[in-house]
């Protein structure tokens, strides 16, 4: 019955796995870096439509989420629009939905965007990553704000 269980659980997890499916020419929207050189860093927002936009870090992907209509040719009208915004867990490298996801502000590891939010699956992780690093604070998805994007990327 333990055998039954296991394999059921492991398959179901199978179902929910995300992936970064880019390849050698996958180029991020917002900065034009190739997402291979650094795919730990590789963020995703998967549209209702089936479409895929890439980007090479959490702070570029948040930087079309609270401005899709600079890139209007993605075609995105509103925030119904996306199915999966995804990251990379810096510490796993596992694929992780974004909306859960934990991120540290102030570090001095820095992304091939520059200064940016380190993602993590948990709050635990984040704040011990955020202590040993210098990071000044964890913030959830919703708390991550266009202003904090605009002073990570010098605009305030």
């Amino acid at each position: 019955m333990l055998k039954i269980f296991v394999s059921l659980a492991m398959f179901i997890g199978l179902l929910n796995a995300y992936e970064m499916d880019f390849t050698k020419e996958t180029q991020g929207l917002v900065r034009h870096i190739k997402i291979y050189k650094d795919p730990k860093w590789a963020s995703k927002i998967e549209l209702q439509n089936g479409k895929k936009v890439f980007f090479c870090s959490p702070k570029s992907m948040f930087e079309f989420y609270f401005r899709p209509g600079k890139w209007h040719n993605v075609g995105v009208k509103s925030e119904k629009d996306f199915k999966d915004i995804l990251v990379t867990d810096h510490n796993t490298l596992e694929i992780i939905e974004a909306r859960g996801a934990f991120f540290v502000y102030g570090s001095s590891v820095t992304s091939p965007a520059g200064d940016d939010l380190v993602p993590f699956n948990s709050y635990k992780e984040a704040k011990e990553f955020a202590e040993k690093y210098n990071g000044k604070r964890v913030f959830g998805f919703r708390e991550v704000s266009d202003a904090l994007i605009r002073l990570l990327n010098g605009r305030i």
